[in-house]
This record gives structure tokens, sequence and C-alpha cells, in this order.
């Protein structure tokens, strides 16, 4: 095409899903051009806590590849120019009643026996940990692998090295149109310039789907809003990462024995100390379209939920809260496939809270599969198709 500036594979996206892609795909030699509507890191990336996590994964291939996610951010904390705030101290579980405790010690079992390193804590290990800590609390369970890092700083230490390796990456490029060549190849028509590719990577997080209908492609996702609340912190709280059991009942849709409005808003503990001294305290779970605004009631119950939990914590300042929204799908796993229908376009998003916890491993599998070699984990749970294999089931 006239005019038009071509490039190798063009990722949609500048969060940390593509700035992963473009720092793996250009270190193996790949010709990586990224697009990003806004600044780096300005959506989902900026927006959330930073952790990389294989404590709330479902044991087999979710925990598995989590592992394999935080095996590559440790050798990214060495690798990398810019620090990022990566520590690993491991995270928490705790639990407030029998029937949680009884559930806890199976998830631990099933955990033990995929090979990974989770143990059951008593309310002395809790004490240990924290004497902020409630004293009704029965006990719980840590994964020791669990670790942290600042989600804006890692995006951005990524995509300083991808440029290094000769990434390009155009921010303020809003992509307006997608589609097929005659030729072949693709044409992207953005608010500044129209580049042509042979591959373009979908890593747009909850917009993915406006990417994907360009080109016809389906892609069953929907953005699921999520609350957060920054405090300062004017004693040391706890060290490390803490979540409610009920954590993984909200996440996973089960029942749980809480008022209706926690119910409703899918309000759960979350704990995550921060390099700055201060911590974050989340979580909610919401269907809300794009709605971004703070809903002043979820912070209310967030609140309620930390100090039910850390009762000891009420009179501490909130400095902000915040809200992003996280790419859901139906079976909680990521979308990270090439789409057989449209030669040559590839999806990478779909991991709802984990965009950060299995940034490393999408970027590693993307460029794996842009260069037709054996992926480091196995894809068939990850395959675009699979959703459309379950509505004919």
């Amino acid at each position: 095409m006239k005019n038009a500036l071509h490039r190798d594979v063009v990722v949609i996206g500048g969060g940390i899903i593509g700035a992963a892609i473009a720092y793996y795909s250009s270190k193996a030699g790949l010709d990586i051009t990224v697009l990003e509507k806004n600044e780096l890191a300005s959506g989902t990336s900026s927006r959330c806590d930073g952790n990389i996590l294989a404590i709330d994964k479902d044991p087999g291939f979710d925990s598995q590849m989590s592992l394999k996610s935080q095996q590559l951010v440790h050798e990214l904390s060495k690798e990398l120019e810019i620090p990022f705030e990566y520590r690993n101290p491991g995270s928490i579980l705790v639990c407030e009643n029998d029937a949680e405790m009884d559930a806890a010690q199976k998830w631990v079992n099933q955990q033990q026996e995929a090979g990974l390193d989770f143990n059951m804590l008593d309310r002395q290990d809790l004490r240990n940990e924290s004497n902020y800590f409630a004293d009704d609390l029965y006990g719980g369970l840590e994964c020791q692998t669990d670790a942290t890092v600042n989600p804006y700083m890692l995006t951005y230490s990524l995509f300083h090295n991808a440029k290094k390796q000769g990434a390009k990456i155009h921010t303020k490029t809003e992509v307006k149109n997608l589609y097929k060549h005659p030729e072949n190849q693709f044409v992207i028509e953005t608010s500044k310039e129209t580049f042509t590719a042979n591959k373009v990577i979908n890593a747009c997080g909850v917009w993915a789907p406006v990417i994907g209908k360009m080109v016809d492609v389906s892609i069953p996702i929907q953005p699921r809003k999520g609350q957060l609340i920054v405090a300062s912190r004017q004693h040391p709280v706890g060290l490390r990462k803490v979540m409610e059991f009920g954590y993984l009942i909200s996440k996973f849709g089960g029942e749980r024995q809480v008022d209706a409005e926690t119910e409703k808003y899918g309000v759960a503990l979350v704990f995550e100390p921060t390099e700055s001294q201060n911590f974050l305290i989340g979580s909610s779970r919401e269907f809300a379209g794009f709605d971004t605004k703070v809903n002043h009631d979820v912070t209310k119950y967030i609140a309620k939920r930390a100090v039910r939990f850390y009762p000891k914590i009420a009179d501490m300042t909130v400095i902000r809260t915040y809200a992003g929204l996280r790419p859901w799908t139906e079976d909680h796993l990521p979308i990270i496939s090439h789409v057989d229908e449209v030669p040559g376009f590839y999806v990478a998003a779909g991991h709802e809270g984990d965009g950060i916890s299995l940034a490393a491993v999408t970027g590693k599998v993307i460029q794996e599969m842009l260069q037709e070699k054996e992926t480091c984990i196995p894809t068939e749970p990850l395959r675009y198709d699979r959703f459309k294999e379950r509505v004919f089931n």
C-alpha cells in the first residue's frame, strides 16, 4: 500500500501484556511495533495491585502457568535495567471458620500434589505474622513463591528494554480500522498514520473485542470492575500480601456467608503492603460496563471488610481510592491464541485480575508462537476457539 509503513508484527495495546510481548519478541530478534491509543500503562495496568500469585489459582494447569510466570519475573528482576520493586515474600489466605479451614486444607493438599510450595497456618502462625490480625481468625495457608511488583514500573521497564532491542513504540496512536488486504497483509489505519503488517497481536485487555470486531472475530471478554483503597501505614501492619479465603470463593463464583451487599459487589479482603510504606486494600468484583467511577458504597464495604480482619487499622488514613476494569472470561483463563479464521491474527487478552501475574508467561508464549517454536507451557486450555466448542456441547 502506498505511503503505509510496513512492519512484520504489530502489537495493539501498550499495557503490561503488550510490554511483555514486545520485550520477549524483540529479544528473540523479531521486528515488533506497539500501538497504544493513550500513554503506556494508562489502562488496567495502572489501576490494579501488583501480585505475581499462585495462591489463588486452581491446582493444575492454572497454578503451573502462574509458577512459570513467577520464574520468568524472577529472571526479569535480574535482566531488566529499570528496577520494578520486585519482592517475593510469599502470600497468605486467612480463614474465618471451620468450613473454610477444611476447604483450605483440601486446597493445600491439591497444590502440594501439583508440586507447589503451600503450607497450612494455625492461629499462632497468624499472630506471629501480624499483631494486627483479629483474634478470632482460625488460621489459613501460605504460598512461599508468591511475589509482588510495581505494575507501572514493570510495564515501563519491559518497554525500556524492548526499545533498546529494536522495538518501535507509538503512543497516542489509536487504531481506527483494521482489515486484511487482498495481498494477505493487514492494514492498520490509526489516528496518525497507516501501517501494514504480516501479523497482528490484539493485547487490548477489556477493549480486545473492539479490535476483534474489525476483523469479524468475536472475542468473549467483558469488563469486570474492581476497586482499591490506598491507606497510609503509620505502623507496619504486615510484610506480606494477605487475602481472605472467601476471595477464592468470590473469584470463582461460589457461595459465601457474608451480608447481601458484600456479596453483591464481590467484596473480599485483599491487603498488600507497598514499597513506599503504604498499603493497598481491596477488592471488589462487579459487572458495570466500562464505568471506572469510584462507587463510595463499595469503598465502604471494602473498608468494613478490612476492619473485620484488621480491627486496629480503623483509624488509619485513606490516601485515595480508585477503580479499574479487569478483562473477564467465562472460564477465568486468558485467551493466548492464534485465530485460525484470520491467519496472522493473535489474541493475548482476558486475564481478568491476573494480568500482572501472567504477563511474563503470556509475552513468552506469544513470542514462541510467532516463531513457531514449542511453547514453555501447554496452550490447549488458552485457545480462542474453546468458547465456540462450548456453545455446541
